[in-house]
């Protein structure tokens, strides 16, 4: 192990496995832009969104093979445990940092700002759930978005990857529980009085082609997870007889099989019960900031 991998939270243990890689892949494969699947049909309707979920789904599952065969190199046994390294290798030094450094920058802090705003408010949310209106101070959404990052930083403490397995695993198991809970529901409801499948059409050719590109947008956002691939794989002992990237190849196809069943009935399921009015009953308002 270089020095570099040998303090870096990411990289200090080596004693990951293929469970661990299952728990922290299906915690970073699902995400709330899961719930909003739904409204690509809308747009695409029945055959095509589900021919283009399909697609992008073995599209994720493609890449994520690739990433792992990528992550450690046969011949001189390096393992490239960042995207920085692999592009580096990949495309030089000199490129890595003029064409890689700002897009994982911004890319990164776009995801936080995205968890904050996700975490804080769902966190308000359940306090006042639990709480009630009872309760004599309620926090804004804004003072709810600094405990989430207070409580990030604290977890942010500890020693390396491996050691927030058990986390991942609630968060897994989290994802799988609410996912499951709201097409289960859905589809036990049943179908809206007056439910229409027809897709939705925008007003002008221009107008058209922009709400097909939103519902594809939509589905590739749904796919999430490739940002950890090398991170998770590089907390694995790898070895000539025992590379890496068996263990990890195992974890993420259970994980994905998970991944699979959780985002293919949201999909399907959503839109068959709400149809054309998906977008009033599965996209709640912003939350208030104040």
């Amino acid at each position: 192990m270089i020095y570099q991998d040998a303090w870096l939270p990411i990289t200090e243990s080596r004693n990951g496995n293929k469970y661990y890689a299952a728990f922290h892949t299906l915690c970073s494969g699902i995400g709330i832009q899961a719930l909003v699947l739904p409204v690509a049909l809308t747009i695409l309707g029945w055959s095509w969104g589900v021919i283009t979920f399909t697609l992008g789904f073995i599209w994720q599952l493609y890449t994520l093979w690739i990433l792992i065969q990528l992550h450690e190199s046969v011949e001189t046994g390096i393992r490239y445990n960042r995207y920085l390294q692999l592009f580096g290798f990949t495309f030089g030094e000199r490129a890595a940092n003029w064409l890689a450094v700002f897009p994982i920058m911004y890319l990164s802090g776009g995801t936080c700002v995205a968890l904050i705003i996700i975490g804080g408010s769902t966190a308000k949310t359940f306090f006042q759930t639990v709480c009630g209106p009872e309760c004599a101070k309620q926090l804004t959404a804004i003072e709810w978005y600094l405990v989430f990052t207070c409580a990030a930083v604290v977890l942010s403490q500890l020693p390396n990857l491996n050691s927030i397995a058990g986390i991942s695993l609630v968060g897994a198991i989290t994802a799988v529980g609410y996912c499951t809970i709201i097409w289960g529901v859905s589809v036990a409801e049943g179908r809206l009085p007056g439910v229409s499948y027809n897709p939705i059409k925008a007003g002008t050719q221009i107008e058209q082609i922009f709400s097909v590109l939103n519902a594809l947008g939509i589905i590739a956002f749904a796919f999430r997870g490739h940002n950890l691939i090398l991170e998770i794989q590089a907390t694995m002992p790898s070895s000539e007889k025992h590379p890496s990237r068996v263990p990890m190849w195992q974890g993420v196809k259970v994980s994905y099989t998970i991944i699979a069943a959780c985002l293919f009935p949201i999909a399907i399921g959503g839109y068959w019960a709400y149809g054309h009015m998906v977008t009033t009953q599965l996209n709640p308002p912003p939350p208030n900031p104040l």
